[in-house]
């Protein structure tokens, strides 16, 4: 039996993630959890979105061989099994888990919770995680698949809900994610910031949890949320002992989900044009020198197959900015990131800077006599000194040595988006 729910947080607090617990924790009794928990996220530049835009989905039924901890919640190990055989009743678990979903959502938020014995077709997870899907396709989904569902708000979290079922991941990495107390909600977490970066280098299969440049913590939330962390990695075995050498406050729960997150599922590197509310791999020349604005933020004119594209990097990316600093015109780049419709301009996530030109400086040529640059006698004409009354018929050019060489270039740690995959998850 799958369970899927969205759309339960708000910017001011409550977690979908901590939902997701709480259901696992009312039927573990009586179910078995098959698999970890999935945590999705889905398109980021949906203009609704809370904060990462995540579904969960949940499996259960009765576990088959051994099972494997993923978890502990109040003291009790959570187990989940490679294989299971299906069970329960989709509408007496519907009335089980709505109070539970009541007690832990957000006024604001536009929730949707479904039970389903089969996925969702693959495809709207694709769409869901690329596009901005209309709710009457999902609609005749639930109903084809026989979906039980429950929603608050206007519902809107159904769409996720349903994408988020539909995955079947090509690429996906873990997340072991570590809660607070509830007395301790909205207070400031206690940890050691360098007992971050000390695991980081002891566990090189996680990322995203230092940021090496502004050398900080990246996996601390700042919002007033349940979660205390929230530690990636590739490898789920390496999650637990790595949890285990980072100084915090004690966790009162913790749970590992497998996620789609630094995957780049939301990036579409074949399109005719570029549509608004879309992420895009992003291939083209560059036609102009950055122009920095108030603030520190940057714009960067490059010519494409789509026609012509303005960059913008944000003064919070620091180095990746200064990247997109030293471009010159005619160097051939890629760029990652998601199109905003008003102003038109690609927020940029990642790039790749393919080929570069020379750097070409033209000055006058210097008088052989008194060492002075020569000036131009008209149009077509030579070079000449008035002093000297020498000439020359030439201009200097030199190249200039390019400060970047080609390669990738990503931002701090602290400012990567949930989906955009590392580079150190590349090859």
């Amino acid at each position: 039996m799958f369970i899927a729910v969205d759309d339960t947080d708000s910017v001011n607090g409550n977690c979908t993630t901590y939902l997701a617990t709480e259901f696992i924790r009312e039927l573990m009794p009586d179910m078995d959890l098959i698999g970890n928990p999935r945590l999705v996220r889905l398109n980021p530049a949906v203009p609704w979105k809370t904060r990462g835009n995540g579904a969960l989905v949940m499996e259960f039924g009765i576990g088959k061989g051994p099972g494997m901890k993923i978890g502990e919640i109040g003291g009790q190990d959570v187990l989940c099994f490679g294989k299971g055989a299906p069970a329960g009743d989709p509408e007496k678990m519907l009335d089980r888990l709505i109070p539970i979903l009541m007690k832990n959502r957000s006024d604001s938020s536009d929730s949707g919770l479904m039970i389903s014995k089969a996925r969702p077709d693959p495809s709207f997870y694709q769409r869901g995680v690329t596009t901005i899907l209309d709710r009457r396709e999902t609609d005749a989904e639930l109903k084809r698949i026989g979906a039980v569902t429950y929603t608050a708000g206007n519902g809107r979290g159904l769409t996720g809900a349903v994408c988020a079922m539909a995955w079947i991941p090509r690429d996906s990495t873990f997340e072991l994610l570590a809660y607070r107390s509830r007395d301790r909600w909205g207070t400031p977490r206690s940890f050691v910031p360098s007992s971050v970066m000390r695991m980081e280098e002891n566990f090189p299969t996680t990322f995203n949890s230092w940021d090496w440049e502004l050398k900080k913590p990246a996996m601390i939330p700042a919002t007033p949320c349940p979660v205390l962390y929230g530690l990636r990695g590739d490898v789920m075995e390496d999650l637990p002992p790595a949890a285990d050498a980072l100084e915090t406050e004690e966790r009162e729960r913790w749970m590992i989900f497998l996620t789609n997150q630094g995957t780049d599922d939301h990036i579409l590197t074949e399109a005719g044009t570029l549509i608004p509310g879309q992420s895009y791999a992003v291939e083209g020349t560059v036609t102009g020198r950055a122009r920095r604005l108030k603030g520190g933020h940057l714009l960067l004119d490059m010519d494409t197959e789509a026609g012509p594209l303005t960059c913008a990097v944000y003064e919070p990316s620091k180095g990746f900015l200064d990247a997109f600093q030293h471009l010159i015109p005619g160097d051939g780049i890629t760029v990652f990131g998601e199109i905003r419709d008003e102003p038109r301009v690609l927020n940029s996530e990642k790039l790749h800077i393919r080929s570069l030109t020379e750097d070409i400086e033209i000055s006058n040529p210097e008088c052989p006599v008194c060492g002075k640059r020569m000036k131009s006698a008209g149009k077509g004409q030579a070079y000449r000194c008035k002093k000297c009354r020498t000439k020359a018929g030439e201009v200097v050019k030199t190249v200039m040595p390019r400060e970047i060489g080609t390669g990738w270039f990503e931002p701090p740690a602290s400012s990567r988006r949930h989906l955009s995959k590392p580079l150190k998850r590349m090859d």
